[in-house]
């Protein structure tokens, strides 16, 4: 077992600077959670604080059962990976991930078996006779993953892992960290500012701002159901649109009007505003611009708009528009549903409509910035 439990956990600087409030997690035995939010939001302070490099001003952190806010690092059966990879330079790749179980004289022979294993699963047996500055970035990822590995630790602790690399490096050991993952089947918790990241590697994810958690769940929960306007917005690339406008029930359907249009909404979303009684009200709208689509004319439920800016991401287009009364939106529109006239159409300046689809909205309280359902 490797369950990690954090329970009114809080982290207080001097002078009383509250960098994490309140927090509460329950993480369950060889589950993948991620810490994710902006920069300053407590995340990696937070995992410090499991690891045993904070200490913790309140609550307490328990893994397996066991509350370990007064165990040094070393005693937590943990293993961290860092951003900047932590390696000694003057070690080989072979000594540094053995480096750890030299400190536990470990016996040679257990410790040559248990590092060209990690180094096989990791693919850099070719490299165990180097050292760092040979290496590349994510070559020296591997290495700092491997050293982690070797130790057979309860709990993967891994501080923005892949924030040093370049983008398609960082693609590419995304996909490695979850391939690892089902290797080495042991507890991970990840921190990363990156919201691609956090939907991809996840079970859960933690959404954090201000040292506050907004959200907890899964991938598809957090997207699909955001707890609130900071989570919609920050959930998703490009991020949702958002928008003050009206929800009006009318003879027991709701609408909403954005830019002097008239939008049904649609299926579930409908029947839960009719089940939570919602009134005709002001709201804050959301929709995704994967949930805009392009209208042939000017009609009711349809926004007039002109072009701004026409990125073309291969599969998709980015489009930036503004709305007659300068309101920016961004709509992806498929290119494999366009016709050859739409197409020659998308261009700068040009006035297109869109709707919304009514399925897919989200609303948003004004004031409290909750979601209404």
């Amino acid at each position: 077992m490797a369950r990690v439990k954090l329970t009114n956990v809080k982290k207080i600087y001097d002078k009383n600077v509250v960098a994490v409030h309140d927090f509460n997690l329950d993480i369950a035995d060889k589950e993948f959670v991620v810490f994710v939010g902006p920069s300053g939001c407590g995340k990696s302070t937070t995992l410090r604080m499991i690891a045993g490099l904070e200490e913790i001003s309140d609550g307490t952190v328990e893994i397996d059962g066991v509350v370990v806010n007064d165990l040094q690092p070393k005693d937590r059966n943990i293993a961290m990976v860092f951003q900047n990879y932590a390696l000694y330079p003057h070690l080989s790749v072979f000594e540094n991930m053995a480096f750890p179980l030299r400190l536990q004289k470990m016996p040679q022979e257990e410790i040559y078996k248990r590092v060209t294993e990690a180094a096989e699963v990791l693919g850099i047996t070719e490299y165990l006779n180097r050292k760092p500055r040979a290496l590349s970035g994510g070559q020296r990822q591997r290495v700092a993953i491997g050293r982690a590995m070797v130790r057979d630790s309860k709990v993967f602790l891994m501080d923005e892992p892949l924030s040093n690399l370049d983008a398609k490096l960082r693609n590419q050991m995304r996909a490695e960290i979850i391939l690892l993952r089902k290797k080495i089947d042991t507890t991970f918790v990840y921190v990363t500012h990156d919201q691609t990241e956090a939907m991809t590697l996840g079970d859960r994810i933690v959404i954090m701002k201000d040292g506050y958690i907004q959200q907890v769940g899964t991938p598809d929960e957090v997207f699909d159901m955001p707890a609130n306007l900071f989570v919609a917005e920050f959930i998703g690339a490009p991020k949702m649109n958002t928008f003050s406008t009206r929800l009006v029930k009318e003879n027991g359907e709701y609408y909403v009007e954005p830019f002097g249009s008239k939008i049904k909404v649609t299926g579930l979303k409908g029947k839960e505003l009719a089940e939570k009684k919602i009134e005709t009200r002001d709201i804050i709208l959301g929709v995704r611009p994967e949930h805009i689509v392009l209208a042939d004319k000017k009609g009711e439920d349809s926004i007039a708009c002109t072009i701004q800016v026409n990125e073309m991401m291969g599969s998709e287009l980015h489009l930036h528009v503004l709305t007659e009364d300068g309101t920016p939106i961004i709509v992806r529109v498929p290119t494999v549903n366009l016709t050859h006239e739409q197409r020659e159409q998308m261009v700068n300046g040009h006035k297109i409509f869109i709707t919304f689809e009514g399925k897919v909205m989200h609303f948003f309280d004004p004031e409290t910035t909750e979601n209404l359902l």
